[in-house]
């Protein structure tokens, strides 16, 4: 056999040998795509081993990410930093290489992947990116930013309604640099993907404004490299359908739906070698093979060394983008932002949506890469950048983005967008919508990507639109997302401390803001910076704490002034991030909760759960116990206790309590 096909099988017994090993992992999809993989790493793709950060490499993504075997096996065999020692220790505890590829944790892995579909929109993501960075900074004669991005989906992304979202953006905005393989290997866990998808997906992605090559082997990896060099020369995004063989050379599994999640079997393995004329032995690769493709990465190692050798000449001769370059991809920002007092301008009242409107065009004027949009609601959620431009096939230096009504995709774009590198990114949809963006920003959480999601017309106060445009759970439940910051600021002192938080923090941030016009205090703003602070504080001791949210806040300080009446003193909290409030130091927590205070009330038009860490069990917490309705908003918030007659009497129950 020739060396390709040599290398070919050898990324198949690899993988097969990982799954066997490990006896869990899906074999099948990685061997039927081993030609694809092949193609793109060893041929196509511009790509560094040495430097596997390399700014203006090609990026690829793994939708299918239960088939990452296949990219370890390539990381591997083109020499990354993937060691023999890393295959052998497929999905054991501390490894390199993890069921499904993790980003920031294994070297060349340029998104995590798991949920099926997200992948092709992080990629829509990438190629969006890639086209905003070059019409930024490409001079003639100097296309600093030039890259393309690839990716691999199966049978299951194709289900997606992410990957139908995403893929209709990539064909309105005129992605050409975006290419998609389809591993169409008609293979489900269930069985034949008849029992569920009839349709010609080409003409679906032809609909959408794709390119589309439909091959007759996606085992001819010739035939598929030839497919990606004309998709190279047509403007619009391509699609490359490569009918494969799942499981391809194991003769008792492929083209089964067996192949596709569970180890072969040692017997079929052995078989499967014998049948591709491969040695037996565990984890074999040849020295030809090994020196085959390490001419691939010598090859992709000069690219990158001929790049920094251009970017040094871009900066000689135009020496005033350097900085720019410098800031833009650092993520830099301006020295003195924090101390920007300007910033916490907001002298009366405003709904926290529109306080945010204002942020973002003083921040959009000090931070030129920042960029974002909305999913068809921007006149809504006040997003748009002013003078900005909107982003477009037609206009890539446009930093309002058209989303469409395409919540899940968007967020999953979002991920690739800050991937890639050099843009702050930020999207926004109604706060009761996040529901459909919930797998995304968990994606962003894992990823510790600084994506800053703005989610708008947050409670009950949404009024009219009634129970189903009224998020109730939501906050509980974004909250217990592990490395995700929540942010529902009181008024415009605070919604500028979220967003400067948010851009200073490496992980995603939520901006949870009101349609109605709330409150601006005296002496709120960068004490939102801890998370929770004393908003204003009794006249001695206190003899309840009441603490608060966004809108509830405004009721709690009526609360305290007619506890004064009654002789009762009260301290009002405002908590808008409990996450940034659970890192402060003890010191600092006892200091705005001190721990003999049990009377506690805390009041938040959602669920009552998290609260319950800082009220305990002799505290009361004023919360939805159910669904809204539709009905004027003063109206719900006077049913459902949202008010500071509820909060007094709720306090003095509370007080009666803990005194007896």
């Amino acid at each position: 056999m020739d060396i390709s096909e040599k290398t070919i099988h050898t990324i198949r017994t690899l993988a097969a040998d990982m799954v066997q090993k490990a006896n869990s992992g899906h074999p099948g999809a990685p061997m039927g795509l081993a030609p694809a993989g092949y193609a793109l790493y060893a041929h196509a793709m511009n790509h560094s081993p040495a430097h596997p950060e390399w700014l203006n490499r090609d990026r690829f993504v793994l939708s299918n990410g239960h088939a990452g075997a296949l990219i370890y096996a390539l990381l591997h065999l083109l020499g990354y930093r993937l060691s023999m020692d890393e295959l052998q220790s497929f999905r054991q505890a501390g490894s390199l290489t993890p069921g499904h590829p993790e980003q920031g944790h294994t070297p060349g892995v340029d998104t995590s992947t798991g949920p099926l579909g997200q992948g092709v929109a992080n990629a829509v993501g990438f190629a969006i990116a890639e086209t905003m960075l070059a019409a930024k900074f490409n001079r003639p004669g100097f296309p600093v930013i030039d890259h393309y991005t690839y990716a691999i989906c199966g049978d299951g992304c194709m289900m997606e309604g992410v990957c139908a979202e995403a893929v209709s953006l990539a064909g309105t905005l005129a992605l050409g640099k975006m290419i998609l393989l389809y591993d169409d290997n008609g293979i489900s866990i269930e069985g034949s993907t008849d029992i569920a998808m009839k349709e010609d997906i080409g003409l679906r992605f032809q609909a959408y404004g794709w390119h589309v090559v439909t091959l007759k082997d996606g085992q001819d990896d010739t035939a598929i490299l030839q497919a990606i060099n004309e998709a190279k020369q047509d403007a619009r995004p391509s699609l490359i359908i490569t009918p494969t063989l799942i499981g391809y050379g194991c003769e008792q599994k492929e083209g089964k739906a067996s192949a596709h999640g569970e180890p072969l079997g040692k017997e079929n393995v052995a078989a499967m070698k014998r049948r591709l004329g491969m040695p037996p032995d565990d984890f074999y690769v040849s020295d030809d093979v090994y020196q085959h493709l390490a001419q691939a990465a010598q090859a992709g190692n000069q690219k990158e060394a001929a790049w920094q050798d251009l970017l040094c000449r871009y900066f000689k001769t135009y020496p005033d983008m350097k900085d720019e370059w410098n800031a833009w991809f650092a993520c830099e920002l301006p020295k003195d932002l924090a101390d920007d007092e300007a910033l916490y301008d907001f002298p009366k009242a405003m709904a926290t949506r529109i306080c945010s409107y204002e942020m973002i065009q003083r921040l959009a004027a000090r931070i030129p890469n920042l960029v974002g949009g909305s999913a068809d609601l921007a006149p809504s959620n006040k997003t748009t950048i002013n003078g900005g431009g909107d982003y477009s096939a037609e206009n890539r230096l446009g930093r309002n983005i058209h989303f469409g009504v395409r919540e899940h995709a968007m967020a999953a774009m979002a991920n690739g967008m800050a991937l890639h590198g050099g843009l702050r990114v930020f999207c926004s949809t109604f706060f009761v919508f996040s529901d459909y963006m919930k797998n995304a920003m968990r994606m962003s959480a894992m990823m510790k990507l600084p994506v800053i999601y703005i989610l708008t017309h947050d409670s009950i106060g949404v009024g009219e639109d009634g129970p189903t445009h009224q998020p109730v759970e939501h906050l509980a439940g974004l909250r217990a997302m592990p490395g995700l910051d929540v942010f529902r600021p009181a008024d415009g002192h605070e919604t500028a401390a979220a967003w400067l938080s948010a851009l200073n923090r490496r992980r995603p941030t939520c901006l949870i803001l009101t349609r109605q016009d709330l409150p601006s205090y005296t002496g709120s703003g960068k004490a939102a910076f801890r998370g929770a602070y004393i908003l204003k504080d009794s006249d001695g001791a206190p003899d309840i704490l009441l603490m608060a949210s966004g809108s509830e806040v405004a009721p709690l300080m009526e609360a305290r002034e007619l506890f004064k009446i009654s002789g009762v003193d009260a301290r009002v909290i405002s908590v808008p991030c409990m996450e940034l409030f659970n890192e402060q130091d003890e010191a600092y927590k006892h200091q705005v909760m001190p721990p003999h205070m049990r009377a506690r009330l805390a009041m938040e038009a959602g669920s009552a759960m998290p609260w319950y860490q800082y009220t305990g069990l002799d505290g009361s917490v004023i919360a939805m116990e159910e669904f809204g309705q539709s009905a004027p908003a003063g109206f719900l918030l006077e049913k459902y206790g949202f008010t500071a007659g509820h909060a007094v009497k709720a306090g003095e129950q509370v007080i009666k309590k803990n005194r007896g």
